[in-house]
């Protein structure tokens, strides 16, 4: 049951660091006096980032965290536990003054860490 948890929390780990370098390069890139692009295809964009990050991933760790049984559970709790993540560290950002760009709102977190996540349950072995 232990390990269950470890591997549980580090795919949870894996995707939120993924994730947070992600917005931490977004963040260095966006400039604020840029139109913002259509928020549909901003979605399409962050869920196609994700599934790229997912892929690189595979290099690094090419074996899921999460046994059999749990996976599909997991693809429906960590991007929710990451969008969630994603909003907090964007309110945090905002308290603090600075600007809070898409991925640092749950919808976007959300389908980040849901392409990251499809590809490592369909590819990881």
């Amino acid at each position: 049951m232990l390990e269950f948890l470890f591997e549980v929390l580090g795919e949870f780990l894996f995707q939120i660091i993924l994730e947070a370098l992600a917005e931490a390069g977004l963040h260095v890139v966006a400039k604020p006096n840029r139109k913002p692009p259509n928020p549909f295809l901003a979605a399409i964009g962050y869920t196609t980032f994700g599934a790229i990050a997912g892929g690189l991933s595979l290099l690094i760790f090419p074996h899921n965290f999460v046994p059999a049984p749990w996976r599909i559970a997991n693809m429906l709790v960590t991007p929710v536990a990451a969008g969630w993540m994603m909003s907090a560290l964007g309110a945090w950002r905002e308290r603090r003054g600075q600007d809070r760009i898409r991925i640092d709102r749950f919808a976007y977190g959300y389908l980040f860490a849901l392409g990251l996540g499809l590809v490592r349950f369909f590819y990881a072995s």
